[in-house]
């Protein structure tokens, strides 16, 4: 695969995922990392494996309100 093309990411838009949401470092004395449980609303970067470690998506809470996750940090919730 070429370097422009890089890897597909493994969530899309819409899946229900699960696990840890990611606050930067600088946000942690007004916001802690939280278990979250919601649906994918958008795919962010680092798929192309320069920043994959850092790769995220954005998820949807059932309140409505939006937490970064990093890829790492969720999985699809199956039914």
């Amino acid at each position: 695969m070429s370097p422009t093309h890089g890897r597909r990411a493994p969530y899309t838009v819409g899946d229900l995922v699960t696990g840890t949401s990611y606050v930067q470092p600088e946000d942690r004395a007004r916001e802690k990392p939280a278990e979250i449980t919601g649906h994918i609303v958008q795919v962010g970067s680092g798929w192309d494996g320069i920043d994959a470690d850092h790769a995220y998506v954005w998820v949807r809470l059932p309140s409505g309100r939006e937490r970064q996750a990093l890829i790492r940090d969720i999985r699809k919730v199956t039914s």
